[in-house]
């Protein structure tokens, strides 16, 4: 079947379980996937139950799609992403961002867990660019032009409009809310220290295994796009060992202002 054909086939199959006509979109990444356990008037399904959908392996990834009304927008939240390092092809990956196009989504909201070239564990991020080097393009292959152009540009990948809503919502609530750029980087192993100094010269603020896929997508298929890392550990080199325990325990700290940043936002979108 060709990814339209299953990107239809999912589509319909969610708008006929009730999941019509959401606003945004939300990926949740690690340890913060319990904001769309705020999600009123809501839908949930297990991946394992949608159509086409991948799976989540990762801890802290709980595996359900939800739609529902989360401040005042109707949105569609994913509980775990998929990551290529578990061994999804690029389609995989970044398949939900399609489907949410399909549906009628205008924005998405990403947000994952990073570690931080610079800044600190606790420090939520505002992603304002993104470095690729995951040696990966999830555009490789047929180009779909219902979706978007074969050579998209991407200077405007993460929407400024966006970013000025966020750091203005984070100032009224008192969040501090820094600015970097994320890079991207393949996984599942962290990176040598050697790498992040050389990720450092290159003008990264925090490095990761995910988004930068989902990024290219949304903006090849026209969407706005708000990222936002929560950074919970230093990068390699920054600190003497680096684990995912750490990762997910950071993000439990922080997950308070993390929700209530992320509803504020979606308020003034």
């Amino acid at each position: 079947m060709s990814l339209l054909r299953k990107i239809k086939e999912t589509a319909d199959f969610l708008k006929a379980k009730g999941m019509d006509a959401p606003e945004f979109g939300l990926i949740l990444g690690s340890g913060l996937g319990e904001l769309a356990d705020e999600v009123e008037n809501a839908i949930v399904m297990d991946y394992a139950d949608i159509p086409n959908w991948g799976q989540s392996t990762v801890v802290g990834h709980a595996g359900k799609l939800v739609y529902g009304d989360l401040a005042g927008r109707k949105v569609l939240a994913l509980q775990g992403r998929f990551h290529f390092y578990e061994g999804n092809p690029m389609e995989v990956v970044t398949f939900p961002v399609r489907v949410m196009k399909a549906l009628g989504c205008t924005g998405v909201l990403v947000t994952n867990a990073a570690g931080g070239i610079g800044y600190g564990p606790g420090t939520l991020m505002a992603i304002s660019d993104h470095i690729n080097m995951t040696g990966q393009n999830p555009l490789i292959g047929e180009n779909l032009d219902e979706f978007g152009p074969r050579f998209p540009d991407m200077s405007d990948a993460y929407t400024a409009q966006y970013r000025q809503v966020a750091h203005r919502v984070a100032e009224d609530l008192g969040i501090k809310l820094d600015t970097g750029v994320y890079l991207g980087v393949t996984g599942p192993c962290y990176e040598t220290p050697a790498e992040i100094l050389a990720y450092k010269g290159m003008g990264a603020h925090a490095v990761g295994m995910s988004t930068v896929p989902e990024v290219i997508v949304a903006a090849h298929s026209g969407l706005k796009v708000l990222g936002i890392s929560a950074i919970t550990n230093f990068a390699a080199g920054f600190q003497s060992e680096l684990n995912h325990e750490e990762v997910v325990e950071v993000t439990q700290q922080i997950k308070g202002d993390f929700k209530r940043l992320l509803k504020a936002i979606l308020a003034e979108l």
